[in-house]
């Protein structure tokens, strides 16, 4: 059958629940929103497959949950720079910018220019966006595809300017260090030692608790399980 976009907001929002809804909006979500579990969309995500038409109309809604699941069925190398930037004007909070574009432009073949210039940018969601896409791709991708001494440089900015970046940014830089140390081999012990010198990180959060990260414990912690070089299978879920 032919899914259009009413009928995809109308199964949406039979699977919304108030209480899902609720830890969307304490972590940035606004109105409009069901509050979709994100595991609960597979089945229609199945029915659908790829439909890039209906994912550019859910993702205009402004709907949170509609704009997430845009990005399980759009079709990521049909879209251009332009595309991509305007997704990005679109994403209000972090769960937008990092889970749904950042996901998308991984599984293009632009990825690494675009997220570069987002990286570049100075704005907290895109520079967030453009470090997340790279431990999307570092985590999925050979490491054969990435230019060593471009992934060394981006761990002398991490290390440089990690502390005064915007909180989101932190965030994403801080995985961003925690990837290359686990998922890109080359730069294992260069990422270790970088997070050894950056030390704890401490991102503010709005109405919430101040979370405080440490990549330099979490690659440990991964290298004690035996899962250095671990690469996933897919990005998007």
């Amino acid at each position: 059958m032919n899914w259009n976009l009413e009928m995809v907001m109308q199964e949406l929002e039979a699977l919304g629940k108030e209480r899902t809804k609720k830890i969307y909006i304490s972590n940035g979500a606004h109105e409009p929103l069901f509050g979709v579990a994100t595991g609960a969309m597979k089945p229609i995500a199945k029915k659908i497959k790829i439909s890039h038409h209906l994912a550019e109309e859910l993702y205009s809604t402004g709907n949170y949950d509609a704009m997430y699941f845009a990005g399980i069925i759009a079709d990521p190398k049909a879209m251009t720079e332009s595309d991509y930037d305007r997704w990005m004007d679109a994403a209000y909070f972090y769960m937008l910018s990092d889970f749904v574009v950042a996901v998308t432009l991984a599984e293009s073949d632009i990825a690494q220019e675009v997220a570069d210039k987002w990286i570049a940018s100075g704005e907290e969601l895109r520079m967030s966006a453009g470090w997340s896409c790279y431990c999307w791709l570092l985590g999925n991708r050979l490491d054969v595809e990435f230019s060593e001494s471009k992934i060394s440089k981006m761990l002398d900015s991490v290390k440089n300017t990690i502390h005064d970046s915007p909180e989101r940014t932190k965030s994403a830089m801080n995985n961003f260090l925690y990837t290359v140390g686990i998922s890109y081999l080359p730069l294992h012990e260069k990422a270790v030692e970088t997070a050894k010198a950056i030390g704890i990180v401490e991102v503010k959060r709005d109405k919430k608790k101040n979370s405080f990260l440490n990549a330099y414990e979490s690659i440990q912690k991964e290298v004690d399980k035996g899962r250095l070089g671990f690469k996933r299978k897919y990005v998007r879920c």
